[in-house]
């Protein structure tokens, strides 16, 4: 019989307004792709570090759904991803004609 009075419709850890900031800069690094691939993957693999250096300080009671695992395991996928990310966007040469 204790229900809530109102609904929830907002993050309630700083790391859930963390995370809907990395999925918002993500979905604009995507969008990025469209025009310019490197500057848009780049934003992604930002947006990536930022969520990894977030999980790296944030305790785990706060780190809302940036916390999956421990957080060894989370920062280090995170930035794995990250680099991994940044460094294909440098690397990968042009295509002739382009």
């Amino acid at each position: 019989m204790n229900e809530p009075l109102e609904d929830r419709r907002h993050p309630s850890t700083i790391g859930g307004a963390l995370y809907l900031l990395v999925l918002a800069v993500v979905a604009a690094g995507l969008g990025l792709t469209l025009s310019d691939w490197r500057l848009g993957i780049k934003v992604v693999a930002g947006a990536l570090s930022g969520a990894a250096l977030a999980r790296l300080v944030l305790p785990r009671r706060d780190a809302g759904m940036l916390a999956v695992r421990h957080r060894f395991t989370d920062v280090s996928v995170l930035v794995g991803v990250s680099v991994a990310l940044w460094v294909l966007a440098d690397t990968i040469p042009n295509q002739p004609g382009t």
